[in-house]
């Protein structure tokens, strides 16, 4: 390939973005792909969360036994089944069976938000076993009951220890909502392979758009680093 061939190509690709109105497609779809993982991860957080409080909960009663094995059923169907075959099995099989109708765009964000609570559960719950067990002790003498104890004492403390491995599966959600174009949402992926469609030229296109994913991460990282930072500030050593 000549330096020719690529500036060819590379203008190809400014004729796209700019002159046809490709750019536009580009800011709706990185709108979308933002939305969706920090919405997704906002609700697997608190899916997460439910069933890592119930799986480390003594089980005492049946009703107990029965929630402890649903959420086992639950993260083994999230976590055994690629996140394209829930999509396609929420938004063509589940949705239509059961007579709802909606946008592509909240279909993407429930499932990937069941997705991520099935991931996200594991990692709360070694958050709070990492928890030191007398603070649970100290939370029940001063009058406190298990859940308030959770809520109050211990979640907080292990959100805290699990604050960087929450910060890598947001990273992952923003990479994988480049498979969300299988029910029709418009991504970043979707939107730069519009473009690469307009003339036949890839390249350019998908060149930028990995510079994209790279810059997003970049910024993630970088305020994860902050929020890091600023939890240590506060921390008595």
């Amino acid at each position: 390939m000549t330096v020719q061939s690529i500036i060819n190509k590379w203008n190809l690709f400014i004729d796209a973005f700019m002159n046809k109105g490709g750019y536009k497609e580009v800011v709706s779809g990185l709108v979308n792909t933002l939305i969706i993982a920090l919405v997704a991860l906002v609700l697997g957080i608190i899916i997460g969360t439910i069933i890592a409080a119930i799986e480390v909960s003594p089980k005492k009663g049946r009703f107990m036994r029965v929630l402890d094995r649903i959420c086992t059923v639950y993260v083994a169907f999230f976590r055994g089944t690629p996140i394209v075959v829930q999509l396609l099995l929420g938004y063509f099989v589940i949705l239509p069976l059961i007579g709802f109708s909606l946008s592509s765009v909240v279909v993407a964000i429930i499932i990937m938000g069941l997705n991520s609570g099935a991931y996200v559960s594991e990692i709360m719950r070694s958050g709070i076993l990492s928890v030191d067990i007398g603070q649970m002790e100290a939370g029940r003498a001063m009058g406190l009951n298990y859940g308030t104890t959770m809520r109050k004492i211990i979640i907080p403390q292990a959100v805290k220890n699990i604050l960087p491995t929450l910060g890598n599966e947001l990273i992952s959600l923003v990479k994988e909502t480049s498979v969300v174009s299988f029910i029709g949402v418009v991504d970043l992926y979707k939107a730069f392979r519009t473009i690469g469609s307009s003339n036949y030229e890839y390249m350019m296109p998908f060149l930028v758009m990995a510079v994209i994913y790279i810059v997003l991460i970049m910024i993630i990282t970088f305020a994860l680093k902050m929020m890091e930072r600023g939890l240590r500030a506060s921390d008595k050593r």
